[in-house]
């Protein structure tokens, strides 16, 4: 990595501080009296470059627990208390234990408040169970992730034992979607829109999404995909992406391959879309959730994401594996 590259990665990582969801709601604020951009067809022009950084939690934390939403005087409180905690200056008298955080505060862009929506702050991201947290898991569920857990940390031998993110092939935290996900970097995304096709580019890992708009049925049980297989309609004014499909290996939250997403995008003004989705996996969750946030026009760019690159990650978990093995038969062959 030459040196002109990584000072601009610093320099890009410091203006991040400044989050982009920060001066996206600059930008909603200004249009806000606009009317909605609209396609050639007539439908809402969803297309641009948008981000969905936000320091709300999906789930509700206790301090707000029977609120879907917070007073200024409540939002300012928390958020100052988050932004100490997520953007602060954690390095310690301690080297070793300064190794252990995997980034600093630089390279974290989560926004610097709760999500806005109808002009009133969000307590958590889960609109519905109206006490803000997850269903409840099905007992097979339960047994189902266990034995996940349990089979990744026994896979170290090669890097297809190890999960997507790590692999740089899918973004982490389900930022790619559906549901796409604020996580702690790089929430950015851009629309590209056809009659027939809706794109949307994930800066995480450059994932990609396509949503057909061209009446087709989705694919047979038989062909899964890691992002599932996205079907639109316009209801209205709202852009509905009904996803069935997905694989066994992206687990959104411990889901199985059954589940089943259908998310919402309304343009409620020429500065936001208003996103609502909802999970449904009867093997999985005891009943269906529904989360809702905004997602905020930005300026961008699209940065790429060149995961492979610098992922050392990789070499240095099967690497370590193969230490703790060698280190273990030393000790073993002593006796």
């Amino acid at each position: 990595m030459s040196c002109t590259f990584l000072a601009s990665v610093v320099a890009l990582a410091v203006a991040s501080i400044v989050p982009l969801a920060a001066r996206a709601q600059g930008i909603a604020a200004k249009t806000k009296t606009q009317a909605v951009p609209r396609s050639a067809d007539g439908h809402p022009d969803l297309q641009g470059i948008w981000t969905n950084a936000t320091v709300t939690p999906m789930e509700r934390p206790a301090q707000f627990a029977g609120k879907l939403t917070a007073t200024d005087e409540e939002a300012t409180k928390y958020e100052k208390q988050n932004n100490d905690n997520l953007y602060g200056d954690k390095r310690s008298e301690n080297a070793e234990q300064d190794r252990d955080h995997a980034y600093n505060a630089l390279f974290f862009d989560r926004g610097t408040e709760l999500a806005r929506v109808d002009g009133v702050k969000r307590t958590s991201l889960i609109i519905d169970p109206p006490d803000g947290k997850l269903p409840a898991l099905t007992p097979d569920a339960k047994k189902r992730n266990a034995a996940r857990l349990l089979a990744i940390e026994q896979r170290f031998d090669r890097p297809q034992d190890r999960p997507l993110g790590e692999r740089c092939l899918l973004g982490f935290g389900s930022t790619s979607g559906p549901p796409m996900l604020p996580v702690l970097y790089n929430n950015n995304y851009e629309i590209v829109q056809t009659p027939d096709t809706i794109m949307i580019l994930v800066e995480m890992v450059h994932d990609v999404r396509y949503i057909h708009m061209d009446g087709r049925p989705h694919l047979p049980p038989n062909v899964r995909q890691w992002m599932g297989d996205s079907i639109g309609r316009w209801e209205g004014d709202t852009l509905v992406v009904d996803t069935t499909n997905f694989t066994d290996k992206t687990r959104f939250r411990g889901s199985g391959q059954n589940l089943h997403v259908v998310e919402r995008f309304t343009r409620v003004d020429p500065g936001t879309i208003l996103y609502r989705v909802t999970m449904d996996d009867p093997t999985t969750f005891t009943k269906p959730w529904t989360l809702e946030y905004p997602f905020l026009a930005t300026r961008g760019p699209i940065y790429e994401y060149a995961c492979h690159e610098g992922n050392y990650a990789m070499p240095d978990i099967l690497g370590g594996a193969r230490l703790s093995e060698k280190t273990a038969e030393g000790a073993k062959n002593k006796k």
